[in-house]
């Protein structure tokens, strides 16, 4: 049988490169997509020279409303068929919701709500045709809690990631399609450096933060074992329940004392 083949978002750094790993240790060659083209190929060679596996490269930047289907037509031209999809790409906006411009916002809806929605559209007929499929959509424990005061739109797009992978996981269970929203928490990687709340985020304790490896093993496990939902480490597991049970209202006073120490609002 030809090896499989996954299409990893955001896949230059952070948790897209540790599932690009996880992935090509479990067999599957890899298409890595992201904007920084000169650390994709950096990881596509350490990749294929660990695990002998074949890593493409297609750069694309999911800003502008045309690349999921240049992406597409771009895999397509290799002659490639994806049996698998991360949806990892995102980013947070730090500070108050109009303290930036609209097209900033509509950008950010482009990257984490649209091409989610629309690579996943692209994906999904070939693998319900072929009986096979596994879709993880990178979601947060954001999307779970209150979301306090800063970062406005980032829980609302995941709480979207969520909604719309529980509904599609219903939708194709009997295909042999796997769909799986994934919710880290704090995560050592890239994403407070680039919304500028590095020094905010590292007066949190250590034991509330994950690494990168660890999250991608776990959601391969996950999307492994069909669950449309899953919250990874105990500790964030255990705020998840927390935040089902406790009244809300005392939910959102917490988090509008606790944000300042951790967020630009």
């Amino acid at each position: 049988m030809n090896p499989r083949t996954v299409l990893i978002t955001g896949a230059s750094s952070g948790i897209g490169e540790a599932f690009a790993e996880v992935f090509a240790a479990n067999g599957f060659n890899l298409v890595l997509t992201a904007r920084r083209e000169d650390r994709l190929h950096a990881v596509a060679a350490r990749l294929e020279s660990r695990f002998g596996i074949r890593a493409h490269v297609v750069r694309a930047d999911l800003f502008d409303p045309a690349a999921p289907g240049v992406l597409w037509r771009a895999i397509a031209e290799r002659g490639l068929t994806i049996d698998a999809l991360v949806n990892n790409a995102g980013y947070g906006i730090p500070g108050a919701y109009t303290a930036s411009a609209w097209p900033r916002h509509a950008a950010l809806l482009q990257v984490m709500v649209v091409a989610v929605a629309e690579l996943t559209h692209l994906a999904l007929p070939g693998m319900v045709a072929r009986g096979y499929g596994r879709i993880i959509n990178v979601a947060s424990l954001a999307a779970l809690v209150p979301a306090p005061a800063g970062h406005t739109l980032y829980a609302a797009t995941k709480a979207f990631v969520i909604k719309f992978s529980e509904s599609l996981a219903g939708e194709v269970h009997a295909s042999g399609v796997h769909v799986t929203a994934l919710c880290p928490g704090f995560t050592r990687s890239e994403f407070h450096d680039v919304t500028g709340t590095r020094a905010k985020v590292s007066q949190l304790p250590s034991w509330m933060w994950l690494d990168a490896a660890a999250v991608a093993r776990e959601g391969f496990a996950a999307v492994s074992a069909a669950r449309a939902v899953f919250v990874v480490g105990r500790v964030n597991r255990t705020i998840a329940l927390l935040a089902r049970l406790l009244p809300r209202r005392a939910l959102v006073a917490l988090g509008r004392r606790a944000a300042p120490r951790f967020r630009r609002s």
